[in-house]
């Protein structure tokens, strides 16, 4: 699969689950709520996804390094 797919999905559940996790835990204000499942999901992403980005990383720079095709 393609890995900033992988990455970007795994991103999206993670804030969900965060969502989840701290509307159980009663909280019910709409921008906190959002906001807290944002800065939650960000920290859990930057230690859960290491592999994930690294794999992004790569496949962005092979991208980038790759010659341009020439037209004549």
């Amino acid at each position: 699969m393609h890995p900033v797919l992988v990455y970007t999905a795994s991103r999206i559940g993670l804030f969900v689950i965060a969502l989840g996790v701290l509307w159980l835990t009663g909280l019910q204000h709409p921008l906190f709520l959002i906001g807290g499942a944002f800065v939650v999901s960000g920290f859990a992403s930057f230690v859960l996804l290491s592999k994930q980005r690294d794999a992004v990383s790569a496949r962005l720079s092979d991208r980038l390094d790759r010659p341009k095709p020439q037209d004549d």
